[in-house]
Order: C-alpha cells, then structure tokens, then sequence
C-alpha cells in the first residue's frame, strides 16, 4: 500500500502540457478551439512570477498561458485543480517551514470570491491577511 502524495509532490509533477482540439463548447470555450490542458509545476511557475502588489485574476491567468502556449483558451477546469494543488502546496511549505517569502504567492490570484478559497487548508483569514498585507483588494 502506497501513502498519500503530500501536495508539493502533486505540484512536483511531470511539467509537461497538452494542447487539445475541441469539438463542441466546452464552459467558456467555443467549439474547434485550441484548448490548453497545463500542469502544476506551469501554473506554479506562472504565480511566482506575479510581482509583489500585483493581483491576476484566473481568467487573466489562463489567457496569458494560453497565449504562451499558443492555445486559444486554457482549461478552467484543471487550471483550478492545478491552482489548488498549488496553493495547497506553498502553505504545506509554510507549515513545515519555509518563510512567506520563500512559497508561491497563490493570494496574488486566488481571492476570497474564488470557489476554491474556501477550501484550502489556510482558510480566508490567511489570504485575505497577505493580499491586505501587499495592498491588493480583499
């Protein structure tokens, strides 16, 4: 019997991505589009570079990679599994030890009013605490 991944090894993923063609409108995304399917360690990468004081929102995200990666639109589906994975990751590293300066910057995009905020093991107060503590709107 295997243990459970911890969530920096799911983050420390294969880094590769795929690009898919869609046949039919898939949420926000029309019918033979390009669609971009990242991985963690992408997103990651994305989210680090967010400079101090700086908010992306997730639709601002995922146009940037799928403009990256020449795409038409980027998978909201796992782009918010991957951005858990992430941010679930980064405070792992925080509890175990690491300084605030020394995680990803997950509250640079996720914000009280994305769905996936109220599930992560920092709870709001934590987001809303770094993105007052960088100026950013709670």
């Amino acid at each position: 019997m295997t243990s459970k991944k911890s969530w920096v090894e799911k983050r420390n993923c294969d880094t590769s991505f795929k690009i898919k063609k869609i046949d039919k409108k898939f949420a926000d995304i029309p019918a033979h589009s390009k669609m971009l399917i990242v991985s963690p360690p992408i997103i990651d990468n994305y989210v680090k570079n967010i400079p101090s004081s700086k908010s992306v929102s997730l639709k601002e995200l995922r146009d940037d990679l799928a403009k990256k990666y020449e795409a038409d639109k980027t998978c909201p589906v796992t782009t918010g599994i991957f951005l858990r994975i992430v941010a679930e990751a980064a405070y792992e590293e925080l509890e175990s030890g690491k300084t605030i300066t020394q995680i990803t910057p997950f509250w640079r995009v996720i914000n009280s009013k994305i769905k996936i905020a109220s599930k992560l093991a920092c709870g709001l107060n934590f987001i809303n605490f770094q993105r007052e503590k960088e100026g950013l709107e709670v």
